[in-house]
């Protein structure tokens, strides 16, 4: 364990989960439990719960669930030991730092180590073996003030001078490959992973240097370069430049596709754009983006990558707590063709004013997409006017405000030339053809408990349904009313068939003798974010109180006749009670 367990328990005690929770989503009561919408994913209509008495949540959406600790390694993508820091800086409570595990003690290496890099490839953009990439920034216009607060540097066109660097002062070469900063090659040999380049350093919005991305200065591929998946560095989570753009004053933020659009536009003085990461917007980028404005300005390059981006976006976006605009960048004329533009490009050429007139007339999202469909078909064409009003039918029944669907309904049927009472049936029979498919495929799910019953996580699917729904309700029963258990456990570890549940089952059970219940302190510890997801779920299942005591016995003997037949020695009694509860409902889980 990292931490002691009483330090755990007073940190517990003091980080209420509804007032943490509470500080991020808004809550109201319904019943014994409160609900919001999730910040794990997007919805308008609440399945987000909170309960007080368990101090748990759980969305019944996305399913992901746990306790307070969990709950701030999700929202703050931290890790265990980091969120448990987190918690105790909040509450005011002083850390025992004297025993961290090895992945949070190298985390905190890695994180060092990318800082003293970034300060590297800052030095050596001040030395003459920087002077490729001053020239280069000099050529994008990119005045010396803005690279520094980006914090920009030079990786030297040689193939160790990083490496040596960074091993003179004490990190080693697997730290190095660990935080992606070097490379071995097949014969073992290492090498700076990036060479030739300008270093642009990604820090998070507390200011850490989890990775860099990397533009290369001559004309060899790849053009840009990321660090890899790390312990610190995951693309999906990060934005470039929010850590400065969460100052902004403006109201809203601007999403670009690439790091040198975003250090323009801050140069120019919109200061509110960042860049994912060489990946289309995720669901956590987008719940990062909530803590700091509910307005995002899609502002994609104006080719067909560009456009398939923005559609992305915005299907991700659709139905979500953002109001969403897209700023369209027009082509540029060069020699008489029209050329593609991205925001570096719009700036230098046309300058920060025109751009600001572009982000105020930005069109909704939804306008967006109208414009995108009706530019597919040859609207004075009877049967591309036909083609149109299947496609924007199937875009338009998916808006979910009836205010908001009636309003696009009419500028689509307009720009059609269709009756807007036309299209409007049309929009309600895609409608009913998409929820019609939606209660199919929910009804094939609900109709064979073998899947239903499943984790929905693959990694840890159950091997023997019949003993692992058995497995689930002891656990429940271990939390729920741990007086039906005496003294000795009933279980072994081995007993389980999921080795989920049966080191659960052993966390719960040494909590229950050290006097602790079930701590879902500790087993934050101890479970991936996925198991707790899955621990948290089959919590939510039903349990009747009333039979409890005939629930535990018959669910111990189930475990028992399963690990028997698994290990081949099912006895003659239990091959009688068996078959006795296939003609019966004994095996029936307990409502």
């Amino acid at each position: 364990m990292a931490f002691p367990q009483n330090f755990l328990d007073e940190l517990v005690a003091r980080s209420d989960i509804v007032d943490v929770v509470g500080s991020y989503v808004a809550l109201s009561r319904k019943g014994s439990n409160l609900f919001g919408l999730c910040p794990f994913h997007n919805e308008k209509t609440p399945s987000f719960s909170v309960s007080p008495d368990k101090q748990i949540y759980h969305c019944f959406g996305c399913k992901k669930g746990g306790g307070v600790i969990n709950f701030i390694m999700e929202m703050e993508n931290l890790s265990y030991p980091d969120a448990v820091r987190f918690l105790a800086k909040r509450a005011g409570l002083q850390v025992p730092e004297d025993d961290r595990s090895g992945t949070d003690q190298l985390r905190r290496r890695l994180l060092a180590l990318n800082k003293e890099a970034a300060q590297f490839y800052y030095q050596m953009l001040q030395q003459p073996e920087g002077q490729a990439v001053r020239d280069y920034l000099d050529r994008r216009q990119i005045r010396r003030g803005i690279a520094v607060r980006f914090g920009m540097g030079a990786a030297p066109d040689s193939w160790d001078t990083l490496l040596r660097a960074m091993t003179a002062r004490g990190y080693t070469k697997t730290e190095l490959i660990r935080a992606g900063l070097a490379v071995q090659n097949k014969n073992g040999g290492l090498y700076d992973k990036f060479r030739n380049r300008l270093m642009l350093p990604v820090i998070d919005v507390r200011g850490d240097v989890v990775g860099f991305g990397s533009r290369v200065l001559d004309k060899s591929e790849p053009k840009y370069m990321n660090t890899p998946e790390t312990l610190t560095y995951s693309k999906r989570r990060v934005l470039y430049g929010l850590n400065l753009a969460k100052k902004t004053k403006r109201s809203n933020i601007i999403l670009c596709e690439g790091n040198l659009d975003v250090v323009t536009l801050h140069q120019a003085g919109f200061d509110n754009a960042v860049a994912s990461m060489g990946t289309a917007l995720t669901v956590e980028q987008t719940r990062l983006l909530s803590r700091y404005t509910k307005e995002l300005v899609l502002c994609y390059d104006n080719d067909q990558a560009g456009q398939l981006a923005t559609q992305r976006a915005l299907e991700l976006l659709n139905n979500s707590e953002f109001t969403v605009k897209v700023l369209h960048l027009p082509r540029r004329m060069v020699d008489g063709q029209a050329v593609k533009q991205d925001a570096d490009d719009f700036i230098k050429f046309q300058g920060p004013a025109a751009f600001e007139r572009l982000l105020s007339g930005s069109e909704t999202g939804m306008a967006f997409r109208l414009s995108q469909v009706a530019g597919k078909y040859d609207l004075t064409d009877d049967e591309g006017r036909v083609a149109y009003a299947a496609e924007i039918s199937d875009v338009l029944c998916r808006l979910d405000n009836a205010v908001e669907r009636e309003i696009y309904t009419v500028r689509a049927a307009e720009a059609a030339g269709l009756r807007p009472e036309a299209l409007a049936l049309e929009v309600e029979r895609a409608g009913k053809r998409r929820r019609g498919k939606e209660r199919r495929e929910r009804e094939r799910r609900e109709l064979n408990p073998a899947v239903s019953a499943q984790p929905a996580q693959r990694s840890i699917r159950y091997t023997n349904l019949r003993s692992a729904m058995a497995e689930e309700g002891v656990l429940r029963l271990l939390l729920r009313q741990p007086e039906l258990f005496g003294d000795t456990p009933p279980l072994a570890e081995d007993d389980f068939s999921s080795p989920l549940l049966g080191k659960i089952f052993t966390a719960l059970w040494q909590n229950r003798q050290a006097g602790l219940g079930g701590s879902m302190a500790y087993l934050g510890s101890v479970l991936t974010g996925e198991e707790m997801d899955h621990f948290t779920a089959l919590l939510q299942k039903p349990e009747a109180a009333a039979s409890a005591a005939a629930a535990l016995g018959d669910y111990i003997r189930i475990i028992r006749q399963e690990t028997q037949r698994r290990t081949g020695g099912m006895d003659f009694a239990d091959t009688v009670a068996r078959l006795k509860e296939k003609k019966g409902n004994g095996g029936k889980q307990h409502e």
